[in-house]
């Protein structure tokens, strides 16, 4: 019998079309004889949609057609069932899912909100769970727990949008306790989206006035000299954890763009061999690369290390993708950050190590089962009532006292 494995995308995110773009990629890919695939689009207003015509990428062209065609539904659970029911007059049962499989990018959907919802409806999930998804999309608490797990990262500062508002010239001072040129990034935003850099006060006073329009929160960094950028893709969860290969990525800018991993061209160098059955677009395996990357057996070691104790320091689990920033001159590696749900599902990196999407799609859903077992065995409540005899105690005269106010 099939396991019927829904496929979530989408969501009120600025990574919305990233997603659709990896969604489909990985519903191409799955094992139809094992799974039953059913794709569950969240718009852009957060309503969710079912049906097969949204396998399709050019029906997100015209969004009045796929509202027509998809049907608007609700994940419920209903007598140990998880079903999708509509959203008309007479809720009817659309369809039913044994299992989400949430390939989203971003705020609402990938940094613990959408997970939150699934474990409140009961539903067994593939991914990392609310708590690595919330610290997995802030980059400020990422790299506090980082620091306290004794990975290397660079220096940062980070701040809110009202400290900015209110005390401008004292979080510049803050600031500038740091070295030029620095990054500046909007702290929850993933795909390059509102990052900038800067040289000096001007370029950086820029910098901040973008990334705040895209979040409340943003982290300064010191740029590393040098810069060689590697990625290494994690999977498991914190009991186990593998690795790919590595790779090196380019960009013509100095910071990787969202143009650069999702718009530029399809370059690749090395031995990727990777199909994309994406028509227009290749997402994150689009971006000029070099795979496997060009390390000493030191340096390759040490992000191997690394990339498998951030992954587990933050409790992810299924994939995750581990960037990391070398000082090509001090040789020195510097922890960058964590991607819970990368592009692509970074299959790319996988593949040269001998693991195909396919193969790699059904461990992860392996994974997600297990990690709902494990959280069904631990104890969540108590059998016992504590409102049991609450009338017989003094905690009764409140309630009374606050319906004598309300008659007053």
């Amino acid at each position: 019998m099939q396991v019927k494995v829904g496929v979530v995308f989408g969501g009120k995110s600025v990574e919305h079309e990233v997603s659709i773009i990896s969604a489909i990629q990985a519903m191409n890919k799955m094992n139809g004889e094992k799974y039953e695939i059913i794709p569950l689009y969240i718009t852009k207003d957060g309503k969710w949609y079912t049906g097969e015509i949204l396998r399709d990428i050019e029906i997100y062209q015209d969004l009045h057609l796929l509202k027509k065609y998809a049907k608007n539904v609700n994940l419920i659970e209903k007598g140990g069932r998880f079903v999708l029911q509509g959203t008309g007059f007479f809720k009817r049962e659309v369809g039913e899912v044994d299992l989400i499989f949430p390939i989203t990018h971003g705020t609402n959907v990938e940094d613990g909100v959408l997970q939150g919802y699934l474990q409140t409806v009961g539903v067994p999930y593939v991914g990392s769970n609310v708590y690595a998804s919330v610290v997995g999309q802030d980059k400020v608490y990422m790299k506090a727990l980082f620091k306290e797990a004794g990975l290397p990262i660079t220096k940062y500062v980070w701040f809110y949008d009202t400290d900015y508002k209110n005390e401008e010239q004292e979080v510049l001072k803050k600031i500038n306790t740091l070295k030029y040129p620095v990054i500046v990034k909007p702290a929850t935003t993933g795909s390059s989206i509102g990052i900038g850099t800067a040289n000096n006060e001007k370029e950086l006073t820029e910098a901040i006035d973008d990334a705040i329009s895209y979040d409340h929160k943003v982290i300064v960094e010191e740029m590393v000299q040098n810069l060689k950028e590697v990625n290494i893709s994690v999977l498991g969860n914190y009991e186990t954890q593998e690795v790919s290969v590595i790779e090196e990525v380019f960009s013509k800018d100095k910071i990787l763009t969202y143009e650069d991993k999702y718009v530029g061209s399809s370059k690749v160098k090395g031995k990727l061999g990777a199909k994309y059955p994406v028509k227009g677009s290749k997402g994150m395996a689009s971006l000029d690369r070099k795979i496997p990357a060009d390390l000493s057996e030191k340096l390759e070691k040490e992000v191997q290390e690394y990339g498998k104790k951030a992954f587990k320091t933050l409790g992810s689990s299924g994939v995750a993708r581990v960037d990391l920033l070398i000082d090509n001159k001090t040789k020195k590696l510097y922890l960058n950050e964590i991607n819970s749900i990368p592009g692509s599902l970074a299959f790319y990196l996988w593949e040269p190590a001998g693991k195909d999407y396919t193969d790699l799609l059904d461990e992860m859903i392996t994974i997600g089962i297990r990690d709902y077992k494990k959280r069904g065995a631990k104890t969540h409540s108590f059998q016992t009532n504590i409102l049991e005899g609450f009338a017989q105690n003094a905690g009764i005269k409140g309630l009374k006292g606050i319906k004598g106010m309300k008659q007053k």
